[in-house]
């Protein structure tokens, strides 16, 4: 690996990670000034923008047929959020699980991970497949917005509160519009030099690309996610850090591998649809087991979903799970 691959990883990260923050206060500072509504914007604006990462370094994976990448990054990326991300939160402040705040997202959350189990093991990711899980995922938001309208929940709550929490965004429409364009154009040559990057590192001391979009790339997207929960963390609001990360989750599943794989098909690597797959799938039965029940995520349960998430660094990168 030489000095241009590692300056090329180093600044897919940085782009990856400073475009994402920029777009999303872009974007919600215009979603602001035309008036929708804070649950409409945390539901949807701040989960898009911090996922835009993981849809652009997939979709670009996939043009490049680097299969193990474009799908890698989606189910890394959520190993990283709930794992890794969600870990460091409740080492920064124990996260108070408000039940009926989180359910309705949880269960979708659940749902969309035996679906998307499902899909991988098939194969591929069809087409049809893809615009299932998109056309879900607007049922949802649709049906969450209507509800909301009928009468305030806590789920509706909490997704204003996400969108309270976020500051320092542009005050101008100018400003706003600079912010998302600039956003955009850094996570999209973010993605470009981190997927070639990754790519070059991956065949060049034979690692497959399935680990590489498991691991690098997938840490590398979860940027912006990790820093917005860190943050909310930080501030004692560890109902919006724990929101924050189920938001992510389902948002990657359903839109992001959704709307890439309408664009075009993802051909599942037979390692993660023998291994990867299984272990997201039990990651996130790991994670909304207290959720479910109501339970606190304390400073030690914290520290213990760190330790798995590098105990799964160290089982990909030492090659104990061949392809």
């Amino acid at each position: 690996m030489d000095w241009l691959t590692i300056i090329k990883l180093a600044a897919g990260f940085v782009l990856l990670f400073a475009g994402g923050e920029v777009l999303v206060r872009g974007s919600v500072s215009l979603a602001r000034r035309l008036e929708v509504s804070p649950f409409l914007i945390g539901a949807t604006v701040i989960a898009f923008g911090t996922s835009a990462p993981e849809l652009v370094v997939s979709l670009k994976a996939a043009f490049d047929d680097a299969m193990g990448i474009a799908l890698g990054n989606i189910v890394g990326s959520n190993i990283a959020n709930l794992l890794m991300i969600l870990g460091m939160a409740a080492l920064l402040a124990p996260v108070i699980v408000n039940r009926r705040a989180v359910l309705r997202d949880s269960l979708a959350l659940a749902a969309a991970s035996l679906l998307l189990t499902v899909f991988v093991t098939l194969g591929e990711i069809t087409r049809w497949q893809g615009g299932l899980m998109f056309v879900l995922l607007v049922v949802l938001i649709v049906y969450s917005y209507w509800s909301e309208r009928r009468r305030a929940t806590p789920s509706g709550e909490l997704h204003a509160k996400e969108e309270a929490e976020l500051q320092d965004v542009p005050h101008s429409i100018s400003t706003a519009m600079i912010f998302v364009v600039a956003g955009l154009a850094s996570v999209a040559f973010g993605a470009h030099l981190l997927v070639e990057a990754a790519v070059v590192v991956a065949r060049g001391i034979g690692m497959s690309e399935a680990v590489i979009g498991l691991t690098v790339v997938a840490v590398g997207s979860s940027l912006p996610e990790l820093a917005t929960t860190i943050v909310a963390a930080y501030r004692k609001h560890a109902d919006v850090a724990l929101g924050n990360v189920i938001g992510s989750s389902l948002f990657n599943i359903l839109g992001i591998l959704g709307l890439v794989s309408v664009i075009h098909p993802i051909a599942a690597p037979r390692e993660i649809a023998d291994f990867d797959i299984w272990i997201m799938l039990g990651v996130t039965a790991l994670v909304l087991a207290p959720v479910f029940a109501g339970m606190r995520i304390t400073r030690p349960v914290g520290g213990f979903f760190v330790l798995l998430y590098g105990g799964f660094i160290a089982v990909q990168y030492l090659g104990f799970i061949k392809p």
